[in-house]
């Protein structure tokens, strides 16, 4: 096995329906665009609140993906 290099970004998902599928929106949006991704961590939860409902759960994910030269 070679020596690797991984980046570390920070994404919001968000979702009506919960946590989970923000976490899920922010990881599969996310893999259109980024290859090869290692580790998903949620970092924090908060929910978006308007005339006291919650209208959305959002999931702030740390994503690593490696970096490299395509090598």
């Amino acid at each position: 096995m070679s020596d690797s290099v991984y980046k570390i970004i920070e994404l919001v998902g968000t979702s009506t329906v919960s946590w989970e599928d923000a976490a899920k929106n922010a990881v599969e949006t996310s893999s259109e665009r980024l290859v090869d991704l290692r580790i998903a961590e949620i970092s924090k939860l908060d929910m978006k609140l308007e005339n006291g409902k919650v209208t959305a759960y959002r999931a702030r994910v740390k994503l690593s993906f490696k970096y490299g030269t395509g090598k």
